[in-house]
C-alpha cells in the first residue's frame, strides 16, 4: 500500500498528482506543516526527517523529497509512460531533469524569494542560466524529454501552479504549464488537495 503524506497546497500537491496519472491505489495521510507565513506547526505524526512534505510510505519504507518521490512512483509503475524504465534511451535524461529541478531549480527560487538573486550575484547567473536551458529544451519539444510528457514535466508545471512569478518569465514555460494544467489527473488531485 502507498501513503502520501500530505498538507494541502503544498508541495506534496503534485505527488496527488502523479499518483492519480500512475492510477495508483494510495491513501492520503493529512498533516499539518510550518507554512512560509509562519502558521502551522510540525505534526508529529508526519515521518518526514525534517517535518516537510511530501512523503510517500511504501511497505514501511519513507522516501521523502519531491523528486525522489517521482522517481521511486516511476520506478514503480514501469508500465507508465510518465517513467523512463532503465534501459529506455530517454532514461539518462529523464534522471538529469529530475535531478536539475531538485538541485538548481528549487534553490534559484528559493533565492528570488528571498531577494538573494540580486543582477550580479552568482543565484542572478543561475537564473538566468535556468531560462536558457528551458528556453532551449521547451522552444524543441512540448515536453522536457520530447513529445510525451514525464515526471518531470509534474514537477516543472506544478512549482508554475504556486510560484510562476519566481519562475523565468517564459511564453515556452508557460505554454507548457497551460498543457500540463490540461491533464485530467490534475483536476482529480486538486479535488482531493483539501478533502
Amino acid at each position: 500500500m502507498l501513503t502520501l503524506i500530505h498538507a494541502p497546497r503544498s508541495r506534496s500537491s503534485r505527488i496527488l498528482w502523479l499518483l492519480e496519472e500512475l492510477g495508483a491505489d494510495y491513501e492520503v495521510q493529512y498533516v499539518d506543516i510550518r507554512r512560509a507565513d509562519g502558521s502551522g506547526e510540525r505534526d508529529p505524526a508526519n515521518p518526514h526527517p525534517a517535518g516537510q512534505v511530501p512523503a510517500l510510505i511504501h511497505d514501511g519504507a519513507v522516501i521523502s523529497e519531491s523528486a525522489a518521490v517521482v522517481l521511486y512512483l516511476t520506478d514503480l509503475f514501469p508500465q507508465s509512460a510518465l517513467g523512463r524504465p532503465i534501459g529506455h534511451p530517454e532514461r539518462g535524461a529523464y534522471l538529469t531533469w529530475l535531478a536539475y529541478y531538485a538541485g538548481v531549480v528549487e534553490p534559484a527560487v528559493t533565492a528570488r524569494y528571498a531577494k538573494l538573486g540580486e543582477p550580479g550575484t552568482p543565484f542572478a547567473k543561475l537564473f538566468d542560466e535556468l531560462g536558457h536551458r528551458l528556453e532551449a529544451q521547451l522552444s524543441q519539444h512540448a515536453y522536457l524529454l520530447g513529445d510525451t510528457p514525464s515526471g518531470a514535466d509534474i514537477l516543472f508545471a506544478s512549482i508554475m501552479q504556486w510560484a510562476a512569478s519566481l519562475m523565468p518569465d517564459l511564453d515556452v514555460l508557460r505554454a507548457h504549464a497551460a498543457r500540463m494544467a490540461t491533464r485530467p489527473a490534475l483536476a482529480r488531485a486538486m479535488a482531493k488537495d483539501a478533502a
